[in-house]
């Protein structure tokens, strides 16, 4: 029976298709193309995104993409290893008599090399090991903006915001990495973050990202990201002046200003800030997670794939956060105060996280832009 590979290959080669030519029709990157006619599957994200380009690809290429995913799905059972119950059911085959004396000669080299192993890791040391020099806590300070470094254990940070000081420490990196703060400990799996509400207002004003980390590896240490800047934090304290332009409709107050986005993208200025729609289309498969941001009521967030096709809308008072595995299957559209502003989320193949928000520049000026972060 034909492999995946070679179908996919055959197919496209028949239809005198290039990688090129395929990635610019179906929005997927030509490494992606290539991984899958030589099913080298190690460089894809997950398995999600392995099934969702096999769909799109084979759709294209006049093949059967059920039949594909499950050649795909075949591939990976029969990777799997025997399993050391089924190969003891199996009943021997008679074997000469130079293949069991070479088996006897085996085992007895093989024990020859465990008992020298075994005799020159018991023998009396002339030295002591010497313990590794013990490692000193570093301590870092974060005031305004973001901070990502590889913490270790009991490595500290102290987060300055308005007039407090507010300490935080890596206690533990067990299954998952946990942070102790003030109002108690956080944890954090592999690309996770949380929020943390240091004032106790119920608004976030730090977030927290485990960027990397191996699993009760304490050598290893752990990259963490932490972000203390307006891009989280609401204006508490309006002035009389803008009690009626400087609040949205739900009385919650607009974005701070904010420093370090020279990237944002803007959508509308106005003299106050004011509910909006984001309009989602999908152009084909692609997962696609999204948020509400900065909201002390509404913490609404939904997560799923979407196919081609598929549209949504959602609307928010302050800011929406958005996470695409393919970012040139989705293309958006802000609606607010009458006008409707088309967006670019990203190219094929992208995986890209951005907020739409509102942004202070001045007492008495907003900016609805797109922010993308890294």
């Amino acid at each position: 029976m034909e492999s995946l590979g070679n179908k996919l290959r055959s197919a496209r080669e028949s239809k005198g298709y290039t990688y090129d030519k395929v990635g610019d029709d179906i929005h997927i990157a030509t490494r992606y193309l290539k991984a899958l006619e030589a099913e080298e599957f190690s460089g894809f994200p997950g398995e999600p995104y392995i099934l969702g380009f096999l769909k799109n690809y084979g759709e294209y290429l006049g093949l059967d993409a059920q039949e594909l995913i499950s050649l795909y799905k075949a591939m990976r059972i029969q990777e799997e290893p025997v399993p050391v119950e089924q190969l003891l059911l199996k009943r021997p085959e008679r074997v000469s008599s130079r293949f069991v004396l070479g088996v006897i000669i085996g085992l007895i080299l093989l024990g020859a090399l465990a008992g020298g192993v075994y005799f020159f890791l018991s023998r009396p040391r002339t030295k002591p090991l010497v313990e590794a020099t013990s490692r000193e806590p570093a301590e870092y300070i974060l005031n305004g903006g973001s901070l990502e470094r590889r913490f270790y254990l009991k490595d500290r940070i102290t987060v300055v915001y308005g007039e407090d000081q507010y300490p935080l420490e890596l206690t533990n990196l067990g299954e998952a990495v946990t942070i102790t703060t003030p109002y108690g400990p956080v944890m954090l799996d592999l690309s996770q973050e949380v929020e943390v509400d240091l004032t106790s207002d119920s608004i976030a004003e730090l977030r927290i990202t485990a960027v990397d980390f191996d699993k009760n590896k304490h050598d290893v240490g752990a990259q963490l990201r932490f972000e203390l800047d307006s891009t989280l934090l609401l204006a508490n304290n309006p002035s009389p002046e803008q009690t009626g332009a400087g609040s949205n409709a739900s009385g919650e107050a607009a974005w701070r200003p904010s420093t370090g986005l020279a990237n944002a993208i803007p959508i509308f200025n106005s003299p106050n800030a004011y509910p909006f729609t984001l309009q989602i289309s999908f152009q084909g498969y692609c997962m696609f997670r999204w948020e509400i941001i900065a909201e002390r009521d509404r913490r609404d967030r939904n997560e799923r794939y979407f196919q081609k096709a598929d549209a949504i809308n959602i609307q928010a008072q302050n800011g929406i956060r958005m996470w695409a595995s393919n970012a040139a299957m989705v293309k958006l559209q802000a609606i607010g105060g009458g006008r409707t502003v088309p967006l670019e989320l990203g190219g094929a193949g992208e995986v890209v996280v951005a907020d739409i928000r509102w942004i202070r520049e001045d007492e008495h000026r907003y900016r609805l832009a797109m922010v993308q972060l890294e």
